[in-house]
């Protein structure tokens, strides 16, 4: 089978400048830690994305510049785990953002599976993450086809998973629709 591009792919491999172009920007002033500082400078930023109707916020900080970057962050989030395309990519068709982060242990006479490394704080990672909700909702939840698609090891699915809240969170959403356990 052919896997397309995924939905959330679409946007998330545009730069941050061609991202901002389809996003309404609204600047506005936040209540909260700050005080009356706060309040006198609008430094809260609110993305809605146009094409998908898909919005994030920040007002973590006092600077406009640290919220917009912390906001377009947050709007690469959740495009990543609200924007869903279904099917299951055969092995040799795997998407290039996900066969960068794919290693082979550097055991001597390992027959170990590969491993998927992608932290956080990589650019690839929501790109990747995408992805691996993708193919978790193509396979009705269920972890071990995911992974032995991809050549890893559902340990190490599993731990991708958990690396980041909200993409457990939503993974654990996809497995409980298709009444599947909790990923432990």
């Amino acid at each position: 089978m052919m896997y397309g591009m995924s939905s959330a792919e679409e946007y998330l491999v545009k730069s941050d400048d061609e991202l901002l172009a389809e996003c309404d920007i609204h600047i506005y002033k936040a209540s909260g830690p700050g005080g009356q500082h706060r309040n006198k400078v609008s430094s809260a930023v609110r993305f809605k994305h146009r094409p998908t109707g898909i919005s994030a916020t920040a007002n973590d900080s006092r600077s406009q510049h640290t919220n917009r970057r912390l906001g377009l962050t947050r709007l690469r989030m959740n495009l990543a785990l609200r924007l869903r395309c279904p099917g299951l990519p055969d092995k040799d068709e795997l998407p290039s953002a996900v066969i960068e982060c794919i290693f082979t242990p550097k055991k001597q006479g390992s027959t170990c599976l590969k491993r998927l490394q992608v932290g956080r704080r990589d650019r690839r990672f929501w790109l990747v993450a995408a992805y691996l909700l993708d193919w978790v909702a193509a396979a009705e939840g269920r972890l071990s086809p995911v992974a032995q698609q991809m050549g890893i090891s559902t340990g190490n699915l599993t731990t991708v998973l958990k690396s980041d809240r909200h993409l457990l969170a939503a993974a654990q959403e996809i497995r409980r629709n298709y009444n599947q356990r909790p990923i432990s």
